[in-house]
């Protein structure tokens, strides 16, 4: 059967034309209910999934076996409830699929996990296309209206349906619903139908499903003092018409991990981004880290400069709002003029970015409390008032908690209990911690990737031939870290006859087993990169590739792309060529190794002779490049030795880095560079490229100041300027303060980012001073190597584009989730060292070192220890204790403390020790020892340990293994 409907719109022409869309109804839709007979048997309907005695939980309302149907908002915001194992046999409507995948993605993408869950016994039923269920939508009904009304007809029809079906029992269907007038008219008409609050409520087995409802309504869960501490928020529709206006902007809300009463907005505009301070409790306005936001612009006789304070919510009377208003006091400090900045105040939530949360329950000091605070781990995140009864269970775990609402007259958000992740402090659970706060995808491989994968025993095929050249003749080897297994790269480099030089790049063919659009390449753009953790690493794609096929193993046959260039002894490029091969490997070396042949007089086999010409290509490759501007800069990288056993830190030191590093890293360069150049020629408007633009000249001045402080000067007009300036920074009585100049260089930086080069004109990288890059020699552990790898395919001639290839606009939103991805992997690999050092530390007692000041604060310095790569604050306020005169100097920079003035990259010593007081914030805590502090008595001897010299000569001979 088909019906239509028809509407009239205005084209951009201004013309207006009537549309007919077509609607087909049919008849032999299942109910999807195991028992039913009724319904036609379709070979392509899916198997029917409703249990024909439904199990799942026992309700006191519904005693016997049931189904249920909710709405769209129960839905929406009980997700949580929903996907538990305990709910089961439940029916989802078309029109509430469509009308949730319209509200939220993340939840319609949950919901559809779930009803693909076959244990979970869920039935998606298309009542928009069943000749009994659907509906005209009436004249004067709004959609809501109609939806509620469909959503009504097909749990009558549900109910009648089954009352057909000849068996003892007739299966009843229960109607879910939060809104009050749907539920009125749901009984009117005869439907049996609860709140998703009564029902939960009412499985007697489960009690503790009680504390995951999302408390959707603000009504009932107001705070006893009622006090509105906050505006109100300006409807959408009023805030679309003040950006349109310019009387609001609309941006990114980035809350302060250092002080909770200040944030900023990053405004994206056409010409350029902006940054907004907002500063207080009232002008932050219930906005939540990452919230889209409208902001009104102060005058500027109310702006402000972003504060030096550093600033804990650590109270525990949610009620205080005195103790916050002398805390933004603490804030206006007077400042000169030109530090000031655009200063505004929240009028509006645009979109909501709220996400589960991981943190620690904070248990209410009354007796047998059920409404407690929960802390989140991000110090970004505002508590949040949650209700339990399993306060006692869940006090020192880490838990998972979602945000429901945010209150004018509450001090925190609202939000609901959703997952125990076991012992704060365990490891395993620490680690998850970590990998969810930061977005990371790290579920096992579905069944449908790991279908995509070749059979094994796997081997290369007279097809796989095609359109590549068997180069296993060739004297290849590869270079990585010890215990690397996802090898990606490997070199080789010969004379050949016209007495030039031949080196090749050969890169793991990654997108020979990654087609286009199957289930594998769809897991691996979504996870984006392989994150590396300190003692587990999260692949991007499956270990039979990542570790076995893909990987340039040695003594065995593996496809490759290869980048060839032939080179005369000048290391200058004379012919560039790149095409698909089979290679064998005939060493897979550590960089120590390859080190140690390049470095020994006895040693003269073709690997070795091969690695030496390399490493005199790579040294005049790489002096090249720092003539043309390219920076080195530093940052302290850590390595830790674990015990076997117990697997836990029992040696923290920084990586050292050998001429190897070097020499594998300017032939990655190059490949890079030549590829750019090469996908960039053939499509101009689609090549995925990487760029680092130039830093803004103010990201520059604490360098600058620093540097300035020891009579050095620093250019930064040009990347070349500041390289060539760095290499002139050096003092014979401080030879570390190169080192540290470069660090803080290293900060001063803004973020690489992969872009399309039909939507963007600034190509340039601003590190490597190449005016194009691209990546292509890491396709096992970053998608955008793969996407790069399939365009030079197509370039050469070696395999067929697909049209999301050649969609620019793809390959730009492409390009922003990869962005994301890295970022976050970046963040959960610092996470997972800060973790792994404070366990390194908690076995040690307190430790002194020495250490440099990289940064003053108002009432705190940031010091670097070399030794370990850590990093760490020295605060000079504590709690309970007089606070020491402090005096800030933020054009030298200093911060004079008592009487002795502290400056930047100045040389001290410090206590370090594991402060477990706080265990959710376990956090390493430095003290000042030297110079002394005038007040301070911390002793300088204070220390149990001051080096890793006074180790047992036992223990020091394992450390050395």
């Amino acid at each position: 059967m088909q019906t239509s409907r028809s509407f009239v719109k205005r084209t951009r022409a201004g013309a207006v034309v009537k549309v007919v869309r077509e609607h087909y109804l049919r008849d032999d839709i299942p109910c999807g209910a195991a028992a039913c007979r009724l319904c036609p048997l379709r070979t392509d309907a899916p198997a029917p999934s409703l249990e024909a005695q439904p199990g799942g939980a026992a309700s006191s309302l519904c005693p016997g076996p049931h189904y249920l149907l909710p709405d769209t908002n129960v839905l929406l915001h009980q997700i949580d409830i929903l996907e538990d194992p305990v709910i089961k046999n439940v029916i989802v409507l078309q029109t509430v699929l469509q009308e949730v995948r319209n509200r939220s993605i993340p939840v319609y993408k949950r919901i559809r996990d779930v009803i693909q869950t076959p244990e979970k016994h869920f039935y998606s039923f298309t009542n928009e296309h069943h000749r009994e269920t659907y509906i005209e939508q009436k004249k004067g009904e709004t959609s809501n209206d109609r939806n509620d009304r469909a959503i009504r007809v097909a749990v009558k029809w549900y109910s009648e349906h089954l009352k057909k079906i000849e068996d003892e029992g007739k299966i009843p269907v229960i109607f879910l619903t939060n809104d009050r007038i749907n539920k009125e008219k749901a009984l009117e008409e005869g439907i049996t139908a609860y709140t998703c609050e009564e029902y939960i409520k009412s499985l007697v087995a489960n009690p503790e499903l009680v504390d995951r409802l999302a408390c959707v309504s603000d009504e009932g869960k107001e705070i006893e003092s009622g006090k509105i501490i906050f505006p109100e928020h300006i409807p959408l529709s009023k805030l679309q018409q003040g950006i349109k206006s310019g009387n609001y902007l609309q941006g990114t809300y980035r809350a302060s991990r250092d002080n909770y009463l200040e944030a900023t907005v990053w405004v994206h505009g056409d010409a350029e981004e902006k940054e907004i301070i907002i500063q207080g409790l009232k002008h932050l306005n219930r906005a939540v880290h990452e919230d889209i936001v409208a902001v009104e612009l102060l005058p500027k006789g109310e702006w402000v400069a972003l504060s030096s304070v550093v600033l804990q919510d650590d109270g525990q009377n949610e009620d205080d709002i005195e103790t916050e208003e002398e805390k933004e006091n603490i804030l206006k400090t007077s400042v000169s003029k030109d530090m000031l900045r655009p200063t505004g105040k929240v009028v509006g939530i645009i979109k909501r970015n709220w996400r589960p949360l991981c943190g620690m329950l904070s248990k209410s000091e009354i007796k047998e409390a059920r409404r407690h605070l929960f802390t989140p781990a991000d110090r970004r995140i505002p508590r949040i008032r949650i209700e339990t009864r399993q306060a006692d269970k869940l006090e020192g775990q880490r838990i998972i908690v979602a945000i429901d609402g945010w209150p004018r007259n509450s001090r925190y958000p609202n939000g609901h209990f959703v997952k125990n992740l076991g012992s704060a402090g365990d490891k395993e659970t620490e680690t998850e911690v970590l990998l969810l706060e930061h977005d990371v995808p790290h579920q096992p491989f579905s069944q449908a990737v790991l279908s995509c994968l070749p059979k094994m025993p796997w081997s290369i095929t007279e097809q796989d031939m095609k359109h590549r050249e068997d180069l296993r003749h060739l004297c290849i080897c590869s270079v990585d870290p010890p215990g690397c297994t996802d090898i990606d790269d490997a070199l080789h480099c010969r004379e050949i006859e016209n007495g030039n030089i031949e080196v090749g790049v050969h890169i793991a063919d990654v997108s020979h087993f990654i087609r286009p659009g199957n289930a594998l390449d769809e897991e691996s753009v979504k996870r984006g990169t392989t994150v590396y953790l300190c003692e587990k690493r999260i692949d991007m794609v499956p270990e039979l590739l990542s570790s076995n096929l893909c990987s340039l193993r040695s003594d065995v046959d593996r496809l490759a792309f290869s980048c060839i260039w032939e080179m005369n002894h000048k290391a200058e490029i004379l012919k560039t060529r790149f095409t698909k091969s089979v290679i064998k490997s005939k060493a897979s070396l550590t960089y120590a190794e390859a080190q140690m042949r390049i470095d020994s007089a006895t040693m003269n086999d073709d690997i070795t002779t091969s690695l030496r010409k390399l490493n005199k290509l790579a040294k005049i490759m790489k002096k090249r490049r720092i003539d043309n501007g390219a920076l080195t800069l530093s940052s302290p990288e850590v390595r830790f030795h674990m015990d076997s056993e117990t697997h836990d830190p029992i040696d923290l030191q920084t990586k050292e880095l050998k001429e190897t590093n070097s020499m594998v890293e300017e032939f990655m360069l190059l490949a890079n560079i030549s590829v750019a150049q090469k996908i960039h020629s053939e499509f101009p408007e689609f090549a995925l490229l990487r760029k680092h633009p130039a830093p803004p000249p103010s990201n520059y001045d604490i360098l600058v100041k620093a540097a300035k402080s020891k009579n050095l000067e620093i250019k930064t007009d040009s990347a070349k300027a500041l390289a060539e300036s760095l290499d002139k920074a050096e003092s014979p009585t401080f030879p570390y303060l190169n080192t540290l100049l470069r660090i803080l260089t290293t900060r001063c930086m803004m973020q690489a980012v992969y872009f399309c080069s039909g939507m963007d004109n600034d190509f340039h990288h601003y590190g490597l001073a190449s005016p194009i890059y691209t990546h292509f020699t890491s396709p096992i552990r970053r998608y955008a190597d793969i996407i790069v790898h399939r365009l030079l395919a197509v370039a050469i001639g070696a395999d067929d584009t697909y049209p999301e290839l050649r969609d620019k606009h793809k390959i730009a939103d492409m390009c922003k989730n990869l962005n994301y991805r890295h970022k976050m992997a970046q963040y959960a690999q610092r996470a997972s060292v800060a973790f792994h050092t404070q366990l390194f530390f908690k076995s040690k007692g307190i430790v002194n070192e020495d250490a440099y000041i990289l940064f003053v604060r108002k009432n705190a310095i940031v010091v670097l220890i070399p030794k370990y790569g850590l990093e760490g604050t020295v605060f000079f306020e504590e709690k309970g204790k007089p606070a020491p005169r402090l005096d800030y100097n933020n054009e030298v920079p200093s911060l004079t403390v008592e009487d002795t003035t502290l400056c930047v990259f100045d040389k001290v010593k410090v206590n370090i020790m594991l402060d477990a007081s706080n265990i959710q914030h376990q956090k390493i805590q430095m003290v000042l020892v030297e110079p002394k502090i005038k007040g301070n008595d911390v002793p300088a001897n204070l220390s149990t340990e001051t080096s890793s010299n006074d180790e047992p000569e036992k223990k020091k001979r394992k450390l050395q293994k």
